[in-house]
């Protein structure tokens, strides 16, 4: 059947009763939550008693089984709260209309007109001639095809109640021919939530799921989305979601687990639980497209779920998904530690060549593990986290492609984090809680940016630069958190903290197509023009930038037996490769930067 096909009657509409239509939506969700407690018993109590208790190859098989059966428990969640909304969206929709049909119905009864049953209006006869004075003949106002759009010619007196009269038929049809596009549409997304048979869900069906939740994000624009506050500040933002009914909760979590999941403002625990949904949406959305770009996401997406499936192993935080999604590069927040609770938070924004990949799932994700755990020794009530909320600069080939590290991404970037912060302030339950924005390489510029916003960045109280090319200004205290809380690691070897001012760099080229790989090793010479000069300002090292610099290892040269070698960039949060500097970043995170072994300027 086609919405022109549809023989929907106004007293069809008139007499429709929604609160079944809600009646049903309230037994898909009550469907809904049941499968979620079923998957939250297994994944908090049957996985983890079964980690705790048991080894050997029984308990591996019964571990698989579990999952298999948290993972169709998700599915079954999603499925019935898609229905669950698409039938509180029909109902809504259908309220509007019967709305729009009652006013129009009660004008015709004041007037004393009559509705009849195909939408046509019979007024009485009303008003003069021009030419007798009598009364003018009452009529009938017929349905037209597009209603309003063939106004009166004004060339004959017309009786007064014929305008009134099409006015109300055209408003009846309306309301009528709206209801029926609307009763198909649903019927046709109705249709297509529907499973495959068996005890599986295979990973196509996650495909077909992303599709789902698609057409009913689109179709619940006026009954949900419209209302999610993505214009407020985060605090606006917690009291929206505070204020919700717990019914209107689930379902924007069942329908908009991408908005809510990436919602700056909404507590930790409500944006972990939307984004592990998300998560696997996204993973059977990429699936369903092939190429290059969602292979390479798709690496990242497994792993990540990967290591949420693993669950907590001992003396390590629990993981809170805080963000994804695949826009652009990727987007990717993990957070080691609840940041609602703990009284410590870092922050950790990384820099050039970040996307979302496995590489990214992989070893971002330890730097903020790492930093977690270190930070915890010192005060337990600590968290750390990797945000990848912004796109970072990929791979520039040669000094000749520097030019990508421009300052745009970097201002998107700042954008961005400040407002991510601001909700991390905004939901934490701490009276006074300590917070660190942590940048390295690119990241410490896009950090820079955040802090030129008003006010600086929101929360925090101390900011730690390793591996910085600049950060945009030229003194310490031009960061908005004073100057003895900016703390700076560069390593002798990493080529980043030396690279040219932009106004250098062209020396630079000039060496490095001269010279082939050795202008890698003549770049940090080309760099020491001994003005404190780098690529994003002054060099956070130096003492004229007046940070307090904490000592690291100097890292593997950049040219050793086995070639160049970039390694001495990435060693700062690792405490197996540089043990002193990750424990410095850990006594900053955990509000221990009395402790931190210092390293003298530049």
């Amino acid at each position: 059947m086609t919405a022109g096909a549809s023989r929907l009657t106004w007293a069809q509409l008139r007499d429709l009763k929604c609160a079944e239509l809600e009646g049903a939506a309230d037994g898909w969700g009550t469907a809904s939550n049941r499968a979620d407690a079923g998957r939250d018993r297994i994944e908090k109590q049957l996985l983890n008693g079964l980690r705790e208790t048991q080894q050997g190859a029984a308990a591996d098989a019964a571990v698989r089984r579990l999952r298999q059966m948290s993972r169709n428990l998700q599915y079954v969640y999603t499925e019935c709260g898609l229905v669950r909304t698409t039938l509180n969206s029909l109902a809504h929709e259908m309220k509007a209309q019967q709305r729009a049909l009652r006013e129009a119905l009660e004008d015709a009864q004041a007037l004393g007109f009559t509705v009849h049953a195909d939408g046509s209006v019979t007024y009485p006869e009303a008003g003069e001639g021009l030419v007798d004075g009598k009364p003018l003949a009452g009529g009938t106002a017929a349905v037209r095809g597009r209603p309003g759009l063939l106004p009166p010619s004004g060339l004959v007196a017309p009786n007064p109640n014929a305008a009134k009269a099409q006015d109300i038929a055209d408003r009846v049809t309306k309301a009528v021919r709206t209801a029926a596009e609307t009763d198909w549409r649903f019927a046709r997304i109705l249709r297509k939530l529907k499973a495959e048979e068996g005890l599986t869900v295979p990973d196509r069906t996650w495909t077909d799921a992303a599709g789902d939740a698609a057409d009913v994000r689109e179709a619940a624009w006026g009954y949900l989305k419209s209302a999610i506050p993505h214009e407020a500040s985060p605090a606006e933002r917690r009291e929206w979601w505070a204020g919700l009914t717990d019914e209107q909760r689930e379902e924007y979590l069942a329908v908009y687990p991408d908005q809510i999941g990436n919602l700056d403002g909404i507590p930790a625990l409500v944006r972990d639980t939307a984004n592990r949904d998300n998560l696997q949406l996204l993973i059977g959305k990429l699936e369903g497209q092939g190429g290059e770009r969602a292979e390479t996401q798709l690496a990242g997406l497994r792993e990540i779920d990967r290591q949420l499936q693993a669950g907590r192993r001992a003396g390590e935080p629990p993981m809170y998904l805080l963000g994804i999604g695949d826009e652009g590069n990727g987007r990717a927040v993990v957070s080691f530690g609840n940041p609602d609770t703990a009284r410590n938070v870092a922050t950790y924004v990384p820099g050039l060549n970040t996307s979302l990949d496995k590489e990214f799932a992989e070893g971002d994700l330890k730097r903020a593990r790492d930093t977690a755990i270190g930070a915890r020794y010192y005060d337990p009530s600590s968290a750390a986290i990797v945000w990848l909320g912004y796109d970072a600069p990929q791979s520039p080939d040669g000094l000749d492609g520097l030019d990508v590290m421009g300052d745009e991404r970097a201002e998107r970037g700042g954008s961005s984090f400040h407002q991510f912060m601001g909700g991390l302030s905004a939901t934490n339950q701490n009276s006074d809680p300590h917070m660190t924005a942590i940048g390295h390489s690119y990241g410490s510029r896009t950090v820079g940016a955040a802090t030129q916003h008003g006010g600086g960045i929101p929360g925090v109280d101390d900011i730690v630069l390793v591996g910085s090319p600049g950060v945009g200004v030229d003194h310490a205290e031009d960061l908005g958190v004073g100057k003895d809380h900016v703390f700076v690691g560069a390593a002798e070897n990493d080529v980043v903290t030396k690279l040219p001012s932009k106004q250098q760099s062209a020396l630079g080229a000039a060496a490095f197509a001269a010279t082939g790989p050795v202008g890698v090793h003549l770049l940090g010479e080309v760099a020491d023009q001994g003005d404190d000069d780098l690529w994003f300002g002054r060099d956070p090292a130096s003492r004229s930038f007046g940070a307090r610099r904490f000592e690291v290892d100097d890292g593997p040269q950049l040219l050793g037996s086995d070639g160049a070698s970039l390694d001495a960039h990435s060693h700062y949060f690792d405490p197996n490769r540089d043990a002193v500097s990750a424990n410095n970043i850990a006594l900053v995170t955990a509000g221990r930067p009395e402790k931190i072994k210092t390293e003298g300027y530049r």
